[in-house]
């Protein structure tokens, strides 16, 4: 579903680029997670799949990208945004501001698609009630909490329905409970069929919820593979992605000669539960 080949990008007049010589394929109907330490490039990579980059930002992107077989540099930004969705991190620039209500506003991108008004209702109904924003959809979009304002936001993408869908830490500006429901709505996401590349840097639900986890560091693919093993990787530090408490517990005990180095270090509840419910 997602196909990058040799991408190199650079900002316009940056002295090097963000990300070099990265390819990529996406399997149809997964959950691929991507993590990295701030500035690594993790928003740059989700602009290009997007076709944010270079349509929007500028700068010079070399090598190719294809979204569903299609070419992303060969379609229009509103026949990509038709291919893509894509949530940014923070909500208040996702809001338009040129809508009055919640309602309103997760319509708008159907709109500009030119859904029918009745298909309209019944679609911002629907995904009001999934993210539980039913109650907020006469209100004004700026009359939210951050919380709120994110979930609206993430709902307007949604709604859209686009067989790709791509988060930019979608949940920074969500409590445990909004957190938990935008994840299990991923996975209801998944069973329809859509494909996700989700940025985050909640690891524990990373590794619950991702089918595979990319490591980004060093303007490139640093790791790749399912969650448990790059996560339990010693170079994870380095890479600035950070551990799971378990991993980190893991780490202590084979400091302290409690757990032996050819062991796998645990990057889940029950990992660790298993390992040191049996550690000798």
């Amino acid at each position: 579903m997602i196909r990058l080949e040799d991408v190199t990008y650079t900002y316009p007049d940056a002295p090097h680029p963000v990300l070099e010589h990265v390819s990529l394929h996406v399997e149809a109907g997964t959950i691929t997670g991507v993590v990295g330490a701030s500035g690594a490039g993790k928003t740059t990579l989700a602009k290009i799949i997007a076709g944010f980059i270079p349509q929007v930002d500028g700068g010079d992107l070399t090598g190719s990208v294809a979204v569903g077989g299609q070419d992303v540099a060969a379609l229009s930004l509103a026949e990509a945004v038709a291919q893509v969705g894509l949530v940014i991190q923070n909500p208040f620039n996702q809001i338009s501001g040129a809508r009055y209500t919640v309602r309103e506003e997760i319509a708008f991108g159907m709109e500009n698609l030119g859904t029918p008004r009745e298909e309209m209702a019944q679609r911002v109904d629907e995904i009001a009630d999934l993210l539980h924003v039913s109650h907020l959809l006469d209100r004004s979009p700026y009359a939210l909490s951050g919380g709120q304002m994110q979930l609206v936001a993430i709902a307007s993408m949604l709604v859209l329905r686009t067989p790709v869908l791509v988060m930019d830490e979608p949940t920074s500006q969500l409590d445990p409970a909004g957190t938990r429901l935008v994840f299990d709505v991923l996975n209801q996401l998944q069973e329809a069929g859509v494909t996700v590349v989700i940025f985050e840097h909640k690891l524990e639900l990373l590794q619950q919820h991702a089918d595979r986890l990319l490591a980004i560091a060093d303007r490139g693919i640093a790791a790749d593979g399912p969650a448990s093993q790059v996560l339990a990787d010693v170079r994870t530090t380095d890479w600035g992605v950070g551990s799971t408490r378990f991993t980190q517990a893991g780490r202590l005990a084979r400091d302290r000669g409690l757990l032996s180095d050819e062991i796998p270090l645990p990057v889940s509840f029950d990992q660790a539960a298993a390992l040191f419910g049996g550690a000798r």
